[in-house]
């Protein structure tokens, strides 16, 4: 599709949103995000609709992140709007009255990990590799990463995780808190397909009532001041010369030169 997403409709109201764009290792940009807002606002009227499973199309990634090509030229108010664009989609997979699943095989990087943090829960194969790299580029997490991410496993391993930059496997994952299991690969979607289903035969109205009161006590936390700081922040990073050197090395595929510079 030229969207680049697609919606398959199962059985019990599981449906699969695939982000369709394999040959990128399913990058989004802008024109996705927008369309991927416009999928979930859909889907969050559709009655029929009781979870959503989202992954990425083909074998090897979930979602690899943002479109490097798209965001390098960016000034910083293009720059905080797109930003702000990820986060409404965060937001949505996170408060939305349907059950959210995160299916991980292959690359879940920057935007796409954050994508997985903001559904409900991640359910991963053993090919799984998380990470938030953005640092490697100049620039910090944009779609939430920075408050989700510490959420999850507590700010000091968040820390070190964003600040390192590094790449992880499901099993560390595991051991993180992130997953609950490790799945094969060869069974995975039919797994994820079992969770879904056993979900959605529950009392719907009972499981999303529960979801409501725990995002809940998670938003009196402050969340949303927090949303629009990472988002004033990632936004002053563009223009500078470590986010130029850092996408510029990407795109290049050499090491980054960073001077720190403002």
């Amino acid at each position: 599709m030229d969207d680049f997403i697609r919606v398959e409709h199962g059985a019990f109201g599981v449906s699969t949103l695939f982000i369709d764009r394999p040959e990128a290792l399913n990058a989004v940009n802008r024109k996705i995000l927008l369309r991927l807002k416009e999928v979930l606002e859909e889907l969050s009227q559709d009655p029929k609709v009781r979870v959503i499973i989202l992954r990425g199309a083909g074998e090897k990634a979930f979602i690899a992140g943002a479109d490097i090509k798209e965001m390098m030229p960016l000034d910083r108010s293009d720059a905080a709007y797109f930003s702000r664009l990820g986060h409404s989609v965060c937001m949505l997979l996170e408060h939305i009255p349907k059950v959210t699943l995160a299916a991980v095989q292959g690359f879940a990087l920057g935007g796409g990990f954050e994508f997985a943090l903001a559904c409900d829960f991640i359910l991963a194969s053993e090919k799984a590799v998380f990470g938030l790299p953005e640092v490697s580029l100049g620039v910090i997490p944009g779609f939430g990463g920075t408050i989700r991410l510490a959420r999850a496993v507590g700010t000091a391993k968040a820390k070190e995780l964003i600040f390192s930059g590094i790449r992880f496997k499901a099993q560390e994952a595991k051991e993180l808190g992130l997953i609950r299991k490790v799945y094969s690969e060869a069974q995975f979607f039919s797994e994820v397909n079992e969770v879904a289903l056993k979900i959605s035969k529950n009392s719907f109205s009972a499981v999303i009532a529960a979801k409501k009161l725990m995002n809940e006590f998670e938003e009196s936390a402050g969340t949303h001041p927090k949303v629009d700081a990472e988002i004033h922040q990632f936004a002053s990073l563009f223009g500078k010369q470590d986010q130029l050197e850092g996408m510029g090395a990407f795109g290049e595929k050499r090491e980054p030169k960073f001077k720190g510079l403002p």
